[in-house]
């Protein structure tokens, strides 16, 4: 098994019929595998078997060493997030291309102790181009409409940000705004799996859209998407490449002492 997927908020790949296996994991993380597109995956919930760790209290690096203690290589994540520009409305789907760490209070490294030396992580290419470029190739082929790659800004959570909070965020170059991307690509990086992931707009972000945000209607959107997203997934599978060229260059840019 080598490729690993992480679904979030509103978002499972639960087919009719399809029986999913629990794996231990030593770092309480909830995994399991299933068969998409012929092949075996695992699959982690982000927020939990029942999907409701917020995103404050996820343990990210928890969930990444495990899908490191099982071997992937390759991750491919949903985020769903707010969209800050009025082009990209809700219920649209873009591969995101590049972040901004606007978090306070996480644990964003492996690196949390004296090493034998210092390490530092490239974050020129940060996420994966083989992924990403499978997702955009596979939407192409499906005829699945996908924006074009978005800049995503995370925040803490759990509270929605604010007007204010967002015409600076879109001042500061970001294209969605969500709460759960940093620190796993951070941690994926650093680990040496190649991460990719797709930005599921499920609401206006404060001050962009009309009226209130609601969490029952960001699930309900997000869900809405499911179908398309596996369908999306399915095709990326049969394009990524087995042998990781990107390892060289970008995603395995930093060496893990683990």
């Amino acid at each position: 098994m080598r490729i690993g997927f992480i679904i979030g908020t509103g978002v499972d790949f639960l087919a009719p019929g399809e029986e999913w296996t629990e794996v231990a994991s030593p770092y309480g993380a909830s995994i399991t595998t299933a068969t998409v597109a012929g092949q075996p995956v695992a699959v982690l919930r982000r927020h939990g078997p029942a999907q409701n760790v917020p995103p404050h209290l996820i343990n990210y690096k928890a969930n990444m060493l495990a899908l490191k203690e099982m071997g992937i290589e390759r991750v491919i994540a949903t985020a769903a997030v707010g969209s800050m520009r009025k082009d990209l409305p809700i219920g649209s789907l873009a591969v995101v291309g590049d972040f901004v760490d606007y978090t306070k209070r996480r644990d964003t490294t492996i690196y949390d102790r004296p090493m034998p030396s210092v390490s530092h992580t490239d974050f020129s290419t940060p996420y994966c181009p083989e992924i990403s470029a499978a997702m955009e190739q596979a939407a192409e082929e499906l005829r699945i409409a996908l924006g074009k790659r978005v800049t995503y800004l995370c925040v803490d959570g759990p509270r929605y940000e604010t007007p204010a909070e967002i015409r600076m965020f879109a001042q500061l170059g970001g294209d969605v705004v969500g709460m759960t991307g940093v620190p796993e690509v951070i941690i994926a990086r650093e680990l040496g799996i190649c991460y990719g992931s797709l930005a599921v707009v499920s609401n206006y972000a404060a001050g962009v859209g009309d009226g209130p945000i609601s969490h029952q209607e960001v699930v309900e959107r997000a869900s809405a998407c499911q179908s398309t997203i596996r369908s999306l997934f399915e095709g990326a599978i049969a394009l990524i490449p087995e042998a990781r060229a990107c390892a060289e260059t970008t995603c395995g840019s930093s060496v893990s002492i683990l």
